[in-house]
C-alpha cells in the first residue's frame, strides 16, 4: 500500500492539489476525482483499480486505446468531466490521431476514421450507459457482422457498465475535476506505462 499512496502523492504533485469544489464528504486530501475517492477508502480502492486493470489493461483483442476509448464514450455521455478527461487522454495516448480521434469518436463514431468493428462495439456502450436494456439483438448482429467476437461484445457491456458505475461514485460524492486537458497528460502518460495498479 505504500506504493499506492506514494504514487497517488506523485499524482497529487502533477495535478495540483487546489479543490476547485467542495465535496458532499471531507476526502481529507486534495485530490481531484476518482483519485481523491481511492485514497479516502484504500479498501475500496484495491478491487476496483484491479477491475479497471483486467478491463482496460487485461489480455483482450481490443486494444487499449480502443477500450480507454469506449470509457471516455461512456463517461463522456455520463457527464463525468474527470473519467472523460482522463480516460479520453489515455485513448489519444494510444490512437493513432490522438485527441482529434477521440473527439470525432465522441462526437460522430460514424464518421470518424474507425474500423466499423469499434464503430458497432461503440454504439452498444452508448446503448448500455443508458440503460442496459437497450442493447438489442441488432446492435449485437451488426457487430458480429464487422468482425466483433462473443469475448468482445462481452468486455465491452461490462466496460460500459463499469464505468456507469465509475462516473456515478466520482460525481455522486462531487469530486472536482482539473477543467483543462493538459492537466490530464503526466498522470496518463504514467498510467499508459505502468496501469492501474501501479
Amino acid at each position: 500500500m505504500n506504493q499506492y499512496r506514494s504514487a497517488v502523492n506523485e499524482i497529487k504533485t502533477v495535478l495540483g492539489s487546489t479543490v476547485g469544489s467542495v465535496a458532499h464528504i471531507d476526502l481529507l486530501n486534495g485530490m481531484p476525482g476518482i483519485l481523491g475517492l481511492l485514497q479516502f477508502r484504500p479498501q475500496t480502492a484495491k478491487p476496483l483499480m484491479e477491475l479497471a486493470q483486467v478491463l482496460l489493461r487485461g489480455e483482450s483483442t481490443l486494444t487499449c486505446g480502443e477500450r480507454e476509448l469506449i470509457a471516455a464514450q461512456v463517461s463522456k455521455l455520463n457527464g463525468c468531466d474527470f473519467c472523460f478527461n482522463a480516460h479520453g487522454t489515455q485513448a489519444a495516448l494510444l490512437l493513432d490521431g490522438g485527441w482529434a480521434t477521440v473527439d470525432a469518436a465522441i462526437s460522430d463514431a460514424d464518421g470518424a476514421r474507425l474500423p466499423a468493428r469499434l464503430v458497432a462495439l461503440l454504439r452498444i456502450a452508448v446503448a448500455v450507459s443508458s440503460d442496459g436494456r437497450n442493447v438489442t439483438r441488432e446492435l449485437v448482429e451488426a457487430a458480429k457482422t464487422a468482425g466483433a467476437t462473443d469475448t468482445e461484445l462481452h468486455d465491452v457491456v461490462l466496460i460500459a457498465a463499469a464505468f456507469c458505475m465509475y462516473n456515478r461514485y466520482v460525481d455522486g460524492l462531487a469530486t472536482w475535476a482539473p477543467t483543462v486537458r493538459d492537466q490530464y497528460a503526466e498522470a496518463g502518460r504514467r498510467n499508459v506505462i505502468h496501469g492501474y495498479l501501479a
